[in-house]
């Protein structure tokens, strides 16, 4: 790891995996969340095999809790080593017409994201973590879509995670291309296909996370 991160070329690598392992997370939460929506039998026996299952809650989710962590800290990384690459800073030169607005402000969605992560962690790994561990309260498979469907009561939360969303989905619009160029995947009979798969991915899967919100708001 430590020879991986140690050059330029290893770090924007390091973090282009990272992303791509979260970039297939984000499909797998979805995937459980919508069932919310669908059915709450589904949603219930879904979220109880991940909740208790071995092998998810004691080896996927420390490895996505260190990707998550690891994202972030090589991009702040990488984000100051760039800014230090260039003292001078070119005045004569209009960034805004050869970059886009996202690609300049990954850092800025990032850090949304991130305090976004945090309500999202206390909203419900902190509550999971105290119902099992700390309380030791009794395993209730019925227990998930009325807490979920709880949490999307209060409107201030709904218009945060919307807005966490919507700024999710300009960071992927950026990031998802960005990561498959960062390990190579640059050609030109390809690349078309994965800016074109990345621009539906930053908008459905964010879609989808507001889709779920809304549902339970309205429909309390």
């Amino acid at each position: 790891m430590a020879g991986l991160t140690s050059s330029s070329i290893g770090r924007k690598y390091a973090m282009a995996l990272s992303a791509m392992f979260l970039l297939i997370f984000l499909i797998m939460h979805l995937s459980v969340n919508l069932l919310s929506v669908i059915s709450k039998d589904a949603f219930n026996s879904a979220s109880e095999f991940m909740g208790y299952n071995p092998f998810i809650q004691f080896l996927m989710q420390p490895v996505l809790g260190f990707a998550v962590i690891f994202h972030f800290v090589m991009g702040f990384i990488l984000e100051i080593k760039n800014n230090n690459s260039r003292p001078i800073k070119y005045g004569m030169n209009n960034r805004s017409s050869n970059s886009t607005w996202m690609s300049r402000n990954m850092l800025l969605s990032g850090v949304v994201v991130l305090a976004f992560l945090g309500l999202h962690m206390y909203d419900f790994w902190w509550h999971e973590m105290d119902y099992k561990y700390v309380v030791g309260s009794v395993r209730d498979e019925a227990r998930y879509w009325p807490e979920l469907h709880a949490q999307f009561g209060n409107i201030g939360r709904v218009i945060f995670y919307v807005v966490a969303f919507v700024l999710l989905g300009l960071h992927l619009a950026h990031g998802f291309q960005s990561s498959f160029q960062s390990i190579g995947a640059r050609h030109p009979k390809y690349t078309p296909m994965i800016k074109a798969l990345g621009t539906w991915y930053s908008i459905l899967i964010p879609a989808g996370f507001i889709l779920v919100a809304v549902f339970h708001y309205v429909t309390q």
